[in-house]
Formats: structure tokens, C-alpha cells, sequence
């Protein structure tokens, strides 16, 4: 449900948007919306998850999902509509922390990396022909079948957990729960994300100013939170590795590119180039495909030869080929006019998300080896959130509210067609910067694996290039969360239905 979601959503967004009659920022909120729940919960729902039982928050994720997904469905408005989409990321949030950790949970240690593996796979199959279901959906009926489409895979999914999956719980997790942590992380993502969304579409307004003084006054608390608080679900000390530091801070820009790259460009070929929903969503298919034939190759040649050339030549790759993007015409052919950029993001993102990730997952300390995880999906989530929202702006392409496409489509087409290129170039600068920050790592930086779990640079074939290229995928993807904690003096990781260690 959630991968299909994440690419079926967007190849409808032009459909939506003559339907619903909204202008860009309305669409900007369809997508965010979801992001923002989904990006400042994702930790909370980790501790959360550990502490009640994994898949007991599985299910109600997946239950919350489905009925956000019914109210989508039936949304009259795009204020419903964006309320559905909110309510998905909180159930989004819910379950995606839960579900690799109940297979770590409930497969032997040798048989963990394959179960990991079919996980990776049939995700990768999910994300591969959402674009294919979700244009074929809005040219057959309506755009709102993408969203019914959840309704009987929820079922089947929640009668498979009652019935045969067993519960788990982590009993050294933490007793207190970081509730301020995550009201403040909200309101702090909400806040900036308005601002930034509305300044595009009506300019620096009071109500404008107000979100976005509400949201860096609740970042500023957020960050004094976590700092003096007890239990925070963001350790800050984590940070003082500066690999940690570095390349967290090279995921934000490199998935400050991605998000609106992917968000801009299937409402450009269908409003510019005239492409069907079909084609439109189809375009992008490519970067799927390499980065699932590609990455784990690219995290053994990481291993051998440290992650710092990868991480340098990696977002020039992207760089390039938004570069080629940017000069795309109207009515451009896929084959020679937009298959070259997008092959060239698709070895870009090849080359860099695996080495990534797994630096980041190794170079944390070993106790806040699980933890590394989850910071390093809410960077790339946060980063896409307001990457969709800011870029848009600063490129000049306007957009209205509910009822925002008051000056015609023609307008709104001509806009995105003057301010594409200008968006593309924004995100190039991104790239060249993420490519620097890989300058800071040592020339010969190649990290261990961590014991915790399992996961970093290690030799072709172990478990932790299976986890790398999971990680990436599922950071591309969408939806991530934190991997379990092994059990303490146990070999495999595992916990009893009272949550005692097997």
C-alpha cells in the first residue's frame, strides 16, 4: 500500500488538480501532507513500537492508513483531501517502523537476509508499477480509484497479522516516550512547510510570516528539547561524529533534490508535454530499475574502496543530468529528450544512495546503532517535504489555493513550463554541494559494520550489503524506519510473545 501510494499519488496530480480545481500549492499539499506526519512521527512510532508491540502498531497503522485512504476516496474538497493525506503519513508513520523489525523479529539469523531481500524485492515491484496502475487508473475511471485500491489490501493484510504473525516487543526500550519531542516536531515541519507553500502562491502575507515564526520558534524548542530531555527520540550527541554529521547533511541535499524533481517533472510532461497519465508516470521508471540493478553493486565497490569517491562523483551524475533536464521543450520525445537526464539521475542515485546510507548507519556509535536509521530516513523525508515545497517558489512557479487556478490552466502550464528549467538548475546547485560535503570525509574512510545491527560497509554478500541496499531503496522509496535492536545475549535478535529473549 505504501510503496504503490508514494508513486500512484503523484502521476494523478494534474488529474486531481482539474477536478478539485486547485493550483500548484494545492498539489504541494497533497504531497506534503502526508509528509509531514509521516517525516515527524517516524521516530516516536519507532520507541512506540518497541515498547507496545510491534505488530499491534503494524495493524493500527495499517487501519489508520486504510480509513485515511476511504477519506481521500470520498474527499468532495482539497481541504478533505489534504486532511486524508495527513492522516495517511500518521499511519504511514505507524507502520513502516514496525514492519522490518517484525521480520528481524521473526526469522532466524540465517534466514533474516533472504526474508529481508523478498521484502526489498516485492517493494521494488510495488514502486515499479505504480506509475503504470495509477495512470492507467485516472485515464480508465477517476483519479480517486488510486486511493481504493488500499481498501481491500489493508484487509487482507490485517487478517494475515492477526491470524499468523506473532507479536514482538523490545524490552530495553525506553520506559518514557518523547511526547513534546514529536508535538514539536510536527508543529515545526507544519509551520515551515506552510510558509514556504503559501509564500509561493500569495506572497509574504501576515499569515504567512505567522507559519513560519511558528515553525522555527517550535524548532528552536524542539532542538532545546531533545537536548535537555531524558529520553529524547533524537539523541543530539549522536551528531558528533562528523561523518554522521556529514553525510546526514549530504542526504538532505540530495533528497532536497529528489523529491521535487520527481514532484515537478510528471506534472510537466502531462501539462507541457502532453504525455498521458500513463507516460507521464512511466518516464521516471528507469530510476527504479537501475538503482534496484545497480545498488548493491555499488555498496561492494564501497566497501573495497571507501565511500568517498561514490559519495563525490555520485551527485555530480544527478547534477548533470537535471542539468540535460533543464532543457527540456514542449512536446519533447521521451526517447531523446528526456531519457538521457533521467538515465544519468538514475546512475547518480545508483552511485550515491547505498554508500550513503550505509556510512551513516555505520558511523553512528554502536548504541545509537538503530536510532541512525530512523534520523537518516527523517532527513531524506523532512528534505523532500521541503525541497516540494521551497523549489517551486524560488523558481518562480506560482500556484494557488483551493480554487487557485482563477487565471486558467493556459497560465498555470505557461508558468511551469517558464519556471521548470530555473527549478531544475535550483536543484543542480544541491547536487554540486552534496558533492563537496564528501570532500569532509578521509580520504581512506571505510566504516565498520555495526555489531547492533549488522548493517555499514562490509564484504560482497554479507548480511550488511543486504541491509545497505534495502536501506537505500526503501529511502527512495518513501517510507523507512529504524531496524530492531538485537537482543541483548542473543544471536538472533529475537523476542517471545511477553517480550523475553528466545
Amino acid at each position: 500500500m505504501a510503496f504503490l501510494d508514494s508513486t500512484v499519488v503523484t502521476v494523478a496530480l494534474p488529474a486531481i488538480q482539474d477536478d478539485l480545481g486547485t493550483g500548484l500549492s494545492g498539489l504541494q499539499w497533497i504531497v506534503n501532507g502526508y509528509m509531514v506526519t509521516l517525516s515527524s512521527l517516524i521516530l516516536l512510532s519507532g520507541s512506540l513500537s518497541g515498547r507496545y508491540g510491534r505488530v499491534g502498531l503494524f495493524m493500527i497503522g495499517v487501519a489508520v492508513f486504510a480509513l485515511a485512504s476511504a477519506l481521500c476516496t470520498f474527499a468532495p474538497t482539497l481541504g478533505l483531501l489534504v486532511a486524508g493525506r495527513i492522516v495517511q503519513g500518521v499511519g504511514g508513520a505507524m507502520l513502516t517502523p514496525g514492519s522490518l523489525a517484525i521480520l528481524q523479529a521473526g526469522f532466524r539469523e540465517e534466514d533474516r537476509a533472504r526474508a529481508i531481500g523478498a521484502w526489498s524485492g516485492l517493494t521494488g515491484v510495488a514502486s515499479a508499477v505504480g506509475p503504470f496502475v495509477g495512470g492507467w487508473l485516472v485515464q480508465i475511471g477517476d483519479w480517486r480509484l488510486i486511493f481504493v485500491i488500499n481498501l481491500p489490501l489493508a484487509v487482507v493484510v490485517l487478517l494475515i497479522a492477526w491470524f499468523k504473525v506473532p507479536e514482538s516487543r523490545d524490552v530495553a526500550a525506553a520506559r518514557q516516550i518523547d511526547h513534546w519531542g514529536a508535538l514539536l516536531g510536527v508543529v515545526a515541519l507544519g509551520g515551515i512547510t506552510y510558509a514556504l507553500i503559501q509564500w509561493g502562491a500569495v506572497g509574504g502575507t501576515p499569515a504567512v510570516w505567522t507559519g513560519a515564526v511558528v515553525g522555527v520558534v517550535a524548532l528552536a524548542l524542539f532542538l532545546v528539547v531533545e537536548w535537555r530531555g531524558s529520553a529524547p527520540m533524537l539523541p543530539l550527541e549522536i551528531f558528533a561524529a562528523r561523518a554522521f554529521s556529514v553525510t546526514n547533511f549530504a542526504t538532505v541535499l540530495i533528497y532536497g533534490s529528489l523529491g521535487p524533481l520527481l514532484f515537478l517533472l510528471v506534472i510537466y510532461l502531462q501539462e507541457v508535454g502532453g504525455y498521458s497519465p500513463i507516460a507521464a508516470g512511466a518516464a521516471s521508471l528507469p530510476i527504479t530499475i537501475l538503482m534496484l540493478l545497480l545498488s548493491a553493486r555499488s555498496g561492494d565497490l564501497a566497501s573495497r574502496i571507501g565511500p568517498r569517491p561514490q559519495l563525490c562523483v555520485g551527485p555530480l551524475l544527478l547534477a548533470v543530468g537535471l542539468v540535460l533536464l533543464s532543457r527540456l521543450e514542449t512536446e519533447a520525445p521521451y526517447v531523446t529528450g528526456v531519457l538521457p537526464g533521467v538515465l544519468l539521475v538514475a546512475l547518480g542515485l545508483s552511485t550515491t544512495v547505498a554508500p550513503l546510507t550505509a556510512t551513516v548507519l555505520a558511523s553512528a556509535p554502536e548504541r545509537h546503532a538503530g536510532l541512525a536509521s530512523g534520523v537518516n530516513n527523517t532527513f531524506a523525508r523532512g528534505a523532500q517535504l521541503i525541497g516540494v515545497a521551497a523549489v517551486p517558489a524560488l523558481a518562480g512557479i506560482s500556484g494557488g489555493g483551493e480554487g487557485g487556478k482563477t487565471s486558467g490552466s493556459q497560465h498555470g502550464a505557461s508558468a511551469l513550463a517558464d519556471g521548470f528549467g530555473t527549478a531544475m538548475l535550483i536543484l543542480v546547485g544541491l547536487c554540486v554541494v552534496a558533492s563537496l560535503c564528501a570532500l569532509l570525509l578521509p580520504s581512506r574512510y571505510v566504516p565498520k559494520a555495526s555489531k547492533a545491527t549488522g548493517q555499514g560497509l562490509a564484504p560482497a554478500g554479507s548480511d550488511a550489503v543486504q541491509t545497505s541496499h534495502k536501506d537505500q531503496h526503501l529511502h527512495f522509496c518513501g517510507v523507512s524506519g529504524p531496524p530492531m535492536r538485537s537482543c541483548p545475549g542473543s544471536s538472533t535478535g529475537s523476542k517471545d510473545e511477553d517480550g523475553g529473549c528466545r
